[in-house]
C-alpha cells in the first residue's frame, strides 16, 4: 500500500516536473531580460546598432534589452561568452564577420569552435576609410602608394585580427607597402591613435574618422568599399583611385549559440529583422555608413564561408599571427 501511494507521488512529482519544463521551453519569447554581448568596445559601430535595436525591441516586447561590451582578443572574449551560453535566445552576440573569416586563421588556438556560433543575421556591410594625420603631408591615395613603398608608416587599428589589420596585410601584399600594424583595443581609440599623432595612419570604420576629417585632424584618402561612402561622397573609393585590389568591407553579424533550436532562430530573426525595418533604424544604418545586407541562414553561412577562403588566402600568405 506505501509502495503503490509512494508510486502514486512520484509519478505525479514527474508529472508537474514535466509539465513545468514544456510550459517553460513553449514560453513566448522574450520571458526575461535578453543580454546583447558586443564584442567591441563602448562607442563603435557594432555597439552602437545593438543598443539602437535593444531600444526599439525592449519598447516592443516590455522586456530589457542589455548591452554587455566583452572587448578582446579581437572579439574572441565576448564571442566565447555566447558560444558558452544557454542556447535559450538570452544571450546573443553583436559583432562583425572576424571571429568567424579572420580569427580562426590567425590565432594558434581558438577558445571556441565556430560550430559553437552560428550566424543569426548578417545586418549589414560597410567600407573603411584610409585616413592620415596631416602632419604627414599626404593629400592623396596615390600619394600614400608611393610614400608607404618609400618608407615605414605605423598604422593603427581595432586590434590583432580586425579590419584594419588584414587591410594593412592586404596592402603590403598587393601594393609593396611597408606598413606597419599597431593594434588598439577597439576602433575609437585607434581613431585617437591618429589623432594624437602616435601613428601615421588607419583605415577604420568611417563614422568614426569622419568627425576628425571634418575638423581636419586626419586627413581622408580613400574608403575601401565597392561604392563611396553616403557619409563621405567626396572621397573617392581605392578602386577610383587605382587600387582595386585593396578594397574591403566589413560585415555586422549577430550570432546565437550553436545549438540554438531552428524555431528559436528564426524568432529571433524575425524580431531584430522587423526591428532594423522601421525607418529610424534604416536612418541609423545610413548614418553609420552601413548597407543593409538582411542575410540569414544557408544565405548568412556561405557569405561567411566565402569570406573565410578569400581572407584565409591573404593571412596564410602574410604569415599573419596572433599568439
Amino acid at each position: 500500500m506505501k509502495n503503490t501511494f509512494r508510486r502514486t507521488c512520484l509519478l505525479g512529482s514527474l508529472a508537474l516536473f514535466l509539465g513545468t519544463a514544456a510550459l517553460a521551453q513553449t514560453a513566448p519569447w522574450p520571458a526575461k531580460p535578453v543580454k546583447f554581448v558586443n564584442s567591441f568596445p563602448p562607442g563603435g559601430p557594432s555597439d552602437i546598432l545593438a543598443r539602437a535595436v535593444g531600444d526599439v525591441l525592449q519598447k516592443q516586447f516590455g522586456q530589457a534589452f542589455v548591452v554587455d561590451n566583452k572587448p578582446g582578443a579581437a572579439g574572441n572574449v565576448g564571442a566565447d561568452q555566447v558560444a558558452k551560453s544557454a542556447a535559450d535566445g538570452y544571450t546573443l552576440l553583436w559583432g562583425i564577420d572576424t571571429t568567424h573569416t579572420i580569427n580562426p586563421h590567425i590565432y594558434k588556438a581558438m577558445p571556441f569552435k565556430q560550430a559553437d556560433l552560428k550566424p543569426l543575421l548578417i545586418i549589414s556591410s560597410s567600407g573603411l576609410l584610409l585616413g592620415v594625420h596631416p602632419a604627414t603631408g599626404i593629400k592623396t591615395a596615390k600619394d600614400f602608394m608611393q610614400a608607404a613603398r618609400e618608407r615605414s608608416l605605423n598604422f593603427s587599428s581595432g586590434g590583432n585580427g580586425s579590419p584594419g589589420h588584414l587591410w594593412v596585410n592586404m596592402a603590403n601584399i598587393s601594393a609593396a607597402t611597408r606598413l606597419v600594424h599597431v593594434p588598439y583595443r577597439g576602433n575609437s581609440p585607434a581613431v585617437m591613435a591618429v589623432v594624437a599623432g602616435e601613428v601615421e595612419g588607419g583605415t577604420l570604420a568611417t563614422p568614426g574618422m569622419l568627425p576628425q576629417v571634418k575638423g581636419n585632424k586626419i586627413t581622408a584618402l580613400a574608403v575601401t568599399s565597392r561604392k563611396r561612402s553616403r557619409l563621405a561622397p567626396d572621397v573617392p573609393t581605392v578602386a577610383e583611385a587605382g587600387f582595386k585590389e585593396l578594397e574591403s568591407e566589413v560585415l555586422y553579424v549577430v550570432m546565437a549559440p550553436g545549438n540554438t533550436p531552428e524555431p528559436l532562430m528564426q524568432t529571433l530573426a524575425k524580431a531584430i529583422t522587423d526591428a532594423l525595418a522601421r525607418p529610424e533604424l534604416q536612418a541609423r544604418l545610413n548614418d553609420l555608413d552601413m548597407a543593409y545586407e538582411g542575410l540569414s541562414g544557408e544565405a548568412a553561412n556561405k557569405r561567411l564561408a566565402a569570406l573565410f577562403d578569400q581572407y584565409g588566402r591573404v593571412i596564410r600568405a602574410t604569415g599573419m599571427k596572433v599568439d
